[in-house]
């Protein structure tokens, strides 16, 4: 099969088209031909190699955590799917590879297409619906009335983010640029500050969450908007104590991963306010409260770009410049 490859990590290299054997098909796996895949800084940092140390991948590493396409195939144990089922999914740590024709997925990952979207619009929904479903309802479990900041409205997470908070019964505060305004307001956003002219830290106060996904001077800032107990869940590090449980790395790199978050968690303390990361996880079942969503109008996606499969490069590229409004998406079928 036909697939974009890296064979090391690197910051300058670009991915190469190569030829690759088909995926080996488990017990419990659906082989699923891709018709298109989103892109995401995910995949740039893999290949940058800023998560080596928790995420070791072996070479060659074929790219891509969001897909959409056909069940071709299916494994002896599969009981949720059939051949020829419109699906879409974000596969597991370790099994990612959506930059490819084919790629075989435990079906506890995946979910069913909603059915009024179209293939591309489809596959730029599972990494960044799973982030905010992750944060706004699972960790953070969001209340009517509530107050949310959501960092980055116009990007991919927080396009999303937005719809979900505002269909939970939140206040939804977001910075973006002044481009982007009629953007984030027609998704919902009630608050939209503009982050080149204004400081949020001035005109936020007593929020009960920051989905946070800037630097670190913008992390510090954001907890000073909390009100007591309230809580940032930070989705671009640094991770935290939890993290460094869940992860299966020897004891000198959960050392090094508590320390890393050491300073942070420090100022949260201080703030009385609550300090959590978050590295989204494969999830089938909540794909598909997702999907019910997105199929009676409460969440609609928001695609920028469309790149032809040859094009992976070019559409890593423009993810990279942080300029996309919503996610990116290659074509592949």
């Amino acid at each position: 099969m036909k697939a974009y490859t890296i064979q090391r990590y690197s910051k300058k290299n670009t991915l190469q088209f190569a030829e690759m054997p088909e995926p080996i098909l488990k017990e419990n796996d659906v082989l699923v031909e891709v018709h298109a895949a989103g892109v995401n800084l995910l995949d740039s940092k893999i290949r940058n190699g800023e998560f080596k140390l928790i995420l070791p991948y072996k070479f060659p590493l074929i790219l891509g955590h969001d897909v959409a396409g056909v069940v071709v195939k299916i494994g002896s144990g599969v009981q949720k799917f059939k051949e020829g089922d419109k699906v879409y999914a974000r596969p597991a740590d370790y099994r990612i590879g959506t930059f490819a024709e084919l790629i075989a997925i435990d079906e506890t990952d995946v979910a069913i297409k909603p059915r009024n979207l179209t293939m591309e619009e489809a596959a730029s929904i599972p990494l960044v619906g799973l982030t905010a479903w992750q944060t706004l309802v699972e960790k953070a479990n969001i209340q009517k009335g509530q107050k949310v900041l959501i960092q980055a409205g116009s990007g991919g997470v927080g396009s999303f983010a937005i719809q979900l908070a505002k269909h939970l019964g939140a206040t939804v505060a977001t910075t973006t640029s002044e481009s982007n305004f009629e953007l984030v307001k027609s998704l919902g956003a009630d608050i939209v500050i503009d982050y080149r002219k204004d400081d949020f830290e001035t005109i936020l106060k007593d929020y009960d969450l920051v989905l946070h996904s800037q630097d670190v001077k913008t992390l510090e800032k954001s907890l000073r908007i909390l009100k007591p107990g309230g809580k940032l869940i930070s989705i671009s590090g640094p991770p935290d104590t939890d993290f460094a449980a869940e992860i299966t790395s020897n004891w000198f790199i959960k050392t090094i991963i508590n320390l890393l978050s050491l300073g942070v968690r420090k100022k949260a303390k201080k703030q009385k306010v609550i300090f959590q990361f978050l590295f989204m996880r494969a999830q089938g079942n909540q794909l598909n409260e997702i999907t019910k969503m997105i199929e009676s109008g409460i969440i609609r996606p928001v695609v920028d770009k469309v790149f032809p499969f040859e094009k992976v490069n070019e559409a890593m590229a423009y993810v990279e410049s942080g300029r996309s409004k919503g996610k990116v998406v290659v074509k592949v079928k």
